[in-house]
């Protein structure tokens, strides 16, 4: 596979787990499919030559749903 349409697929992937996430009830469940887009970005970033503000951004937004998820249980 060419290597720029396997990384366009991994941010449109990415991309997609976003979205998904916003259209979720459950915050947990949202919790989840938003951390699996954001560490599929952080995954597009490196690919990306090592995007640092896509992956700097991804990541925090991981370490956030990571705490209310299971570190602050609500």
């Amino acid at each position: 596979m060419d290597e720029l349409l396997f990384t366009e697929l991994v941010g449109y992937f990415a991309s997609a787990m976003v979205l998904a996430s916003f259209l979720m009830r459950n915050i947990k469940k949202l919790r989840l499919v938003n951390s699996v887009g954001c560490l599929a970005f952080i995954a597009y970033g490196v690919l990306l030559n090592w995007s640092i503000p896509i992956i700097l951004t991804n990541l925090a937004i991981v370490c956030v749903n990571i705490y209310y998820l299971f570190i602050k249980k609500q």
